[in-house]
Parts: structure tokens; C-alpha cells; sequence
């Protein structure tokens, strides 16, 4: 057996001495398994006493292969001819993380960046307020050259007289609102006076007093009974009308509130609109004829271009808004006869019967009219009612 062995039953190879065994010797550590004849015995390969000896593992054969992605498993040229064992650098696993062609974040445009948006909205405020610093300048400068009397300015007639017309309405019609609101103010408290009176009347006319050593009721002012119950009835009965007048009244100054407050106002707004783009417009005519005046160069024909721009836009502004003063006027005009007619018809039937003691009729013109009066003990409405 000793024999067998040392005859060459197992091929081994020199380790550390820098020989070799042939050409296709295996490399040093790197075992070739050969059967003893006869023996069934396979002699294990020689390692170096340093080299711990490496644990066979199987390399699955489905893995794939990425030689040039230092994330993956190293696969060993040797490994191939071994089927049975592989290599110790096999299942070598780098630390460095795994470079993938593929991206793993979807590449943003730059407008959709925050800091682009941010940029974009402040350049757009900026140029708002340059546009506003430019108009703002411009119509002062027009504004102070109309009053100096260096420029001229755009009238129309017709629509200015309208308009003044209708700021001296709105000044009468305010006039006349102060002194309704006042009438209903100090009728509310004669009416507020008269119901105490009345009530002051009735108790010196019912109230008695008990006189207690004659055990009897005795009347503090006998002969004055039928005169204070007269009264009373009386103060009551001005009271129950002085209501509805003042119902009556509160009705009207409600109305001519609205149309000189709301409706007035509103169609003076839409005036102020047009004023201020009448200002606009002449102000940019003005450059436009000054443009127009000096040299042509190209510079100059470029500002001629923007300042026709610029006149063009602000010219249909101004004409839009004289379209629509025209028309609120005309409306306005047609509402305030409307109303005022049915206000002033009210204020004198009212009016007219309360002093001439007509109850019926007093009533009559509340239901023309359609007004409810609210009695004493009932609650406010609420704002939905409202």
C-alpha cells in the first residue's frame, strides 16, 4: 500500500517553490482529484500550513453574470473546469454598492424646479411693478400738465354733463335722506312719548288707594276719572297710528337709502373706472404725439411701435368704459323715476292721513305698498330673514 501510494497513485503539486509540473498544471491550493486503483480511497489536496483550506460550495449555474458590475458575484475563470468545487473568490461580494445603468430617479425639467417657479414669480411681480411705476408716472405727469394747462385732455360733452348731473342728484337726494332719517328719528320718540303719556293717563284713572281705619276704596282723583280715560284712549290711539307712520317712514328712507347709497354709488364707481382710463389714454396719446415728432432712427421706430401698441390698448379700455357709463347712466336714470315715484306717492298718503286722522286710510296705504309692521313683543328678524 505504501508503495502504490508513493508511486503515483496521487499527481500533487510543489507548493511555494516556484516549479511547475507541466503545462497544464493546476495552479497552487487547486486540487485534482485522482482514484487510487484498486483502493477507493481520494487523497485530499496538499495545502500550504498558513492557507486555511477553503469550504467547496456550490455555484448555482441560474446566477447572472455582470462582469463589469462591482455589485455582483465575481465569477472565477477556473471555476468553469471545476464543476465540483469552486473557487474560493466565487461568492466574493464587493462593498462597494451596485452601479445600475438605469436611473432610480425620474430627471426633473427645470420649470417644474422650486427654485425656477420661485424665480419665474419674481420676475413676474417685478415686471407688475414696473408696468404700475410706468402708468403711475405717466398719468401724474398728464395730470399736472392738464392743470398747468401744458396738455390737453379728451372731453366728451355730452356724457360730462351726466355725470355732473348725476353728482349733484346724489348730493340733493343724500340732502333729503338726512332729514327723512332725522323726521323718522323724532317721530319715534313722539310716538315713544305718547305711549308713556297714555299710560300715565290710564293709571291716575284706574288707581285707587285703600284707606285702612275706613276699610273702604277711595279714588285718588274722582271728578278727573272720565277725563284721564279720554286722554289715554286718546295717547293710544296716536300711538297705534304713529306706528304705522312710522313704519311708513322707515319704508321710504330704506328706499331712497339703496337708490342714493347703492345704486347711485355704484354707477359712480364704473365713473371713477372711466376718469382713470381717460387719464391713461391721454396720457399715452401724449407720448405718442411726441414720438411721432422727432427723428426717425431705429431706435426710435421701435418706440414709435410700442407706444402705438400701448395707445391702442389703452384707447379700447377707455372706449369699453365709456360704453358702460353710458348705458349705467341711462338704467340709473329710469330706476331712480321708478322709485321715486312710488316713495314719494307713499310719503304723502301717508303723511296726509296720519295728520288728518284717517286710520283707514293710513292702513289702506301700508297695504298698497306692501309694508308689515312688526308689533312691540316680536323679535328682531334674523340676517337670514333679513
Amino acid at each position: 500500500m505504501d508503495g502504490d501510494l508513493s508511486e503515483g497513485g496521487m499527481q500533487s503539486v510543489a507548493l511555494n517553490d516556484g516549479s511547475t509540473c507541466g503545462e497544464n498544471q493546476p495552479l497552487a491550493g487547486v486540487p485534482m482529484p485522482n482514484a487510487i486503483p484498486n483502493s477507493g480511497i481520494q487523497q485530499l489536496p496538499a495545502t500550504s500550513p498558513t492557507q486555511p483550506i477553503p469550504t467547496p460550495q456550490a455555484r448555482p449555474t441560474s446566477l447572472p453574470q455582470y462582469p463589469h458590475n462591482p455589485g455582483s458575484a465575481y465569477t472565477s475563470p477556473n471555476s468553469a473546469s471545476s464543476p465540483e468545487y469552486g473557487n474560493k473568490w466565487d461568492c466574493y461580494i464587493s462593498p462597494f454598492p451596485a452601479m445600475s445603468p438605469i436611473p432610480l430617479a425620474t430627471p426633473t425639467t427645470p420649470g417644474t424646479e422650486n427654485g425656477a417657479a420661485v424665480v419665474r414669480t419674481g420676475s413676474s411681480k417685478m415686471e407688475t411693478i414696473k408696468s404700475w411705476s410706468i402708468s403711475t408716472y405717466k398719468c401724474t405727469k398728464q395730470l399736472l400738465s392738464e392743470k398747468l394747462g401744458k396738455s390737453s385732455r379728451t372731453v366728451d360733452a355730452e356724457l360730462e354733463g351726466q355725470i355732473e348731473s348725476l353728482r349733484d342728484t346724489q348730493r340733493k337726494y343724500s340732502q333729503i335722506l338726512r332729514l327723512a332719517r332725522a323726521l323718522s328719528s323724532h317721530f319715534y320718540h313722539v310716538v315713544q312719548t305718547q305711549q308713556q303719556l297714555g299710560d300715565a293717563f290710564a293709571d291716575l284713572a284706574q288707581n285707587k288707594i285703600e284707606d285702612q281705619t275706613a276699610e273702604q276704596h277711595i279714588l285718588k282723583s274722582p271728578e278727573l276719572q272720565e277725563e284721564f280715560i279720554y286722554n289715554a284712549e286718546t295717547q293710544r290711539t296716536l300711538t297705534k297710528n304713529g306706528e304705522t307712520l312710522l313704519g311708513a317712514l322707515n319704508f321710504f328712507v330704506s328706499s331712497v337709502n339703496t337708490l342714493c347709497n347703492k345704486t347711485m354709488e355704484d354707477t359712480l364707481l364704473t365713473v371713477k373706472l372711466y376718469e382713470a382710463a381717460r387719464i391713461e389714454y391721454d396720457a399715452y396719446r401724449s407720448d405718442l404725439e411726441m414720438l411721432s415728432q422727432q427723428p426717425r432712427s431705429e431706435i426710435s421706430s421701435i418706440k414709435l411701435e410700442e407706444a402705438q401698441r400701448n395707445f391702442s390698448g389703452h384707447k379700447a379700455h377707455y372706449d369699453r368704459l365709456r360704453a358702460d357709463v353710458a348705458i349705467k347712466l341711462k338704467f340709473l336714470d329710469e330706476n331712480k323715476v321708478k322709485v321715486m315715484h312710488k316713495q314719494l306717492l307713499l310719503f304723502h298718503n301717508a303723511v296726509s292721513a296720519y295728520f288728518s286722522g284717517n286710520q283707514t286710510a293710513l292702513e289702506a296705504t301700508l297695504k298698497q305698498f306692501n309694508i308689515k309692521l312688526r308689533s312691540p313683543n316680536t323679535a328682531p328678524p334674523s340676517w337670514l330673514e333679513q
